[in-house]
C-alpha cells in the first residue's frame, strides 16, 4: 500500500474519529426536551386551550390521562385540536408534559 494511500485513510479516520463524539453531544443534547420542562410546554402552548379557567378544550390537569394517549393525539390532533408534528413538539416533551400533568390535582368542582 503507498504512503499516499495510507495517509489518506489514516486521515478520514482521525476525521471519523473527532466528528462520532460531536455528533453524539449533538444527538444527546437534542434528546432533552426543546420546551424545557412540561410546565413550562403546558403553559407556553397546551394552556391556552386546556387550562380550567379557559373552557376551550377538555382539561386535562390531574385526569392521569397515559402517555401514549397524550402522544397520540398530540401527533394526530382531535376534534378541533391541530395536530403537532416532532419538529414542533419532541417526543421528551410530550413525555414531560405527560408528567406534570398527572402530577396536579384535578381542577376543583364548579358549583
Amino acid at each position: 500500500m503507498s504512503s499516499f494511500l495510507r495517509g489518506a485513510i489514516a486521515r478520514r479516520v482521525l476525521v471519523a474519529a473527532a466528528a462520532l463524539p460531536l455528533a453524539w453531544l449533538a444527538s444527546s443534547a437534542h434528546a432533552e426536551s426543546q420546551w424545557g420542562s412540561g410546565q413550562n410546554l403546558y403553559n407556553k402552548l397546551c394552556g391556552y386551550c386546556h387550562k380550567p379557567e379557559v373552557g376551550v378544550g377538555p382539561v386535562l390537569e390531574g385526569r392521569g390521562l397515559p402517555e401514549a394517549y397524550i402522544r397520540a393525539v398530540v401527533r394526530s390532533g382531535f376534534n378541533a385540536m391541530p395536530a403537532f408534528p416532532a419538529s414542533y413538539v419532541d417526543d421528551e416533551s410530550i413525555s414531560q408534559v405527560a408528567e406534570y400533568l398527572s402530577s396536579l390535582p384535578p381542577p376543583a368542582a364548579k358549583p
